[in-house]
C-alpha cells in the first residue's frame, strides 16, 4: 500500500540519519548535557516562561497561553503548557478508552521538524492510542496500524504523551463547536519514545486528544 511505503521509508530515513550521526566517543553523560543545553536554548528561543507544580496547582491546573507559560515536572523533566482543556471530563479512574490525536513532532537536538500527521496526506490517519487509566497513573499503546507513530515508533505511547491526561478533558468532536483539547509538550529523552531515549534526543510536541 502506498501509504505503508512512505511511512516505511520515512521510518528507515530517519533510523539511517541517527545511526549515522551517533558519535562512539560521547558518552552518556555528555549527551544528557547536551541534551540539557538543548531545552534550555528551546526555552529561551521561545520565550517560554516556566512556572513550578504549586503555581500550577494554584492556578487550576493551568497554564497562562499569553505568558507562554510552561510547568515543569521536577521527577520527570516534562514541560506542559495547555492550550485547551477542551470539552467534557477527564478519562475517569479505572477506565480505558481510545483516544485519537493530531501531533506535531520538533527535534529540538537538531532543531527541526520531524514528524507529523497534520496535513491533508494523513488526514485519513489519526494517531489512534488505546489508554487505560489506574488512579493517577496512564498507559497506553498506539493501535492505528496506518498511524505515524506507530509506523515509524512502534506501538509504545511515551509518558510524555500520557502526563498531559491528568489535566484535560477527553471527549467527542461532534460539533464545530466543540474544542478538542490541546497541549504542547517539552519531553526529555527518557520520556520519549524508544530512538528518543536511544539517541538521547528531546522533542516538543504539540497535540490535540480527543476520544474515538
Amino acid at each position: 500500500m502506498k501509504q505503508t511505503k512512505i511511512l516505511t521509508a520515512l521510518c528507515m530515513g530517519m533510523a539511517f540519519i541517527f545511526l549515522a550521526s551517533c558519535n562512539d566517543y560521547e558518552t552518556y553523560a555528555e549527551k544528557k548535557d547536551k541534551e540539557k543545553a538543548a531545552i534550555e536554548a528551546f526555552i529561551a528561543k521561545r520565550g517560554i516562561s516556566v512556572i513550578n507544580e504549586d503555581r500550577f496547582a494554584s492556578q487550576g491546573f493551568t497554564t497562562d497561553t499569553m505568558r507562554n507559560e510552561y510547568v515543569k515536572f521536577e521527577n520527570s523533566g516534562i514541560y506542559l503548557q495547555i492550550v485547551r482543556k477542551g470539552a467534557g471530563q477527564p478519562l475517569p479512574k479505572d477506565e480505558s478508552a481510545i483516544i485519537m490525536c493530531r501531533f506535531k513532532e520538533f527535534n529540538i537536538l537538531t532543531d527541526s521538524a520531524q514528524a507529523s500527521n497534520v496535513n491533508q496526506q494523513y488526514a485519513p490517519f489519526p494517531e489512534e492510542m488505546t489508554v487505560t487509566r489506574k488512579g493517577d497513573e496512564f498507559t497506553g499503546t498506539f493501535s492505528n496500524p496506518y498511524g505515524v507513530m506507530y509506523n515509524v515508533y512502534g506501538t509504545y505511547v511515551p509518558p510524555g504523551w500520557l502526563v498531559p491526561l491528568r489535566y484535560i478533558n477527553i471527549d467527542k468532536q461532534t460539533t464545530s463547536e466543540v474544542e478538542v483539547s490541546k497541549v504542547r509538550v517539552i519531553v526529555p529523552a527518557e520520556q520519549g519514545h524508544q530512538m528518543a531515549s536511544a539517541n538521547v534526543y528531546p522533542c516538543h510536541y504539540e497535540i490535540k486528544y480527543q476520544r474515538k
